[in-house]
């Protein structure tokens, strides 16, 4: 793989842009007990410089992620009896990735038979940009034979754990301890690109790789990953590839 040095740009904004200029995105995140997550994805998306940002959640969640942040929109989605967002709430979903130039599923999200179908149906959308991360991985995990159904964008943001048991569900051996072989791998194997959390986060799409120098130890705390979900997200609905926006996202995040 070839080895990538340089941080992408993005474009210097237009004196007669508005918010409508600078990309929409949707996060869809959040469950009982895990409104923040689905919060501090969405301002992240915001401070990063999206125009638009929507947050879609549980229903009974949303009074409380409306009132954490006045800046984003939010939509109200079906729940199950655990308070997680349900499967009936994909046609929802769809709408709102069809409106947006990008779309974020994961974050406090929970893990369910109705979310695993969520998900399985967003990784088929033809031209869908999507994010996933958390709890949405860890649904994703449990796909059968996903990648061959593939037709999303997707940027795969792992945690150690989360490599592990998405790495679990597609090879046989144990996981490499070479992050950058690892990540190198499942990028390949999924047509994602990969933005393996941890000391040197590597990001790569198979093709060309990133390790990351920004970041310390104080960012290992619950809520770091979420903000990096917002941040990607709100890069590429500026229009930067899956792959420049996982490697400024991670820059920014860490600096």
């Amino acid at each position: 793989m070839d080895i990538v040095r340089e941080v992408p740009r993005l474009k210097p904004r237009p004196a007669d842009g508005h918010k409508g200029t600078f990309g929409k995105v949707c996060i869809v995140a959040g469950s009982v007990g895990m409104a923040g997550a689905a919060a501090l994805a969405g301002r992240a998306a915001l401070r990063s410089g999206a125009g638009l940002v929507r947050v879609a959640t549980a229903r009974s969640v949303l009074p409380t992620v409306a009132a954490l942040d006045p800046c984003y929109t939010t939509i109200a989605l079906p729940e199950d009896s655990g308070g997680r967002i349900s499967g009936k709430a994909v046609s929802a979903i769809l709408e709102a990735a069809a409106q947006n130039d990008a779309m974020a599923i994961g974050p406090g999200l929970g893990t369910s038979a109705g979310l695993r179908s969520v998900i399985d149906t967003l990784v088929q959308q033809d031209g869908l940009r999507l994010v996933i991360d958390g709890d949405g991985l860890n649904n994703l995990s449990r796909l059968p034979d996903w990648p061959g159904k593939r037709r999303a964008d997707l940027v795969l943001t792992p945690h150690p754990g989360e490599m592990k048991r998405l790495w679990s569900g597609l090879f046989r051996e144990a996981l490499p301890s070479d992050r950058q072989e690892a990540a190198g791998r499942m990028a390949q194997a999924t047509g994602s690109v990969i933005a393996y959390k941890g000391a040197g986060t590597v990001v790569t799409d198979g093709r060309r790789a990133y390790v990351n120098n920004t970041g310390n130890p104080g960012m290992g705390t619950a809520g770091s990953g979420d903000v990096l979900t917002g941040i990607i997200t709100a890069l590429m609905g500026q229009g930067l590839g899956g792959f420049e926006a996982a490697v400024l996202g991670v820059y920014i995040h860490g600096a």
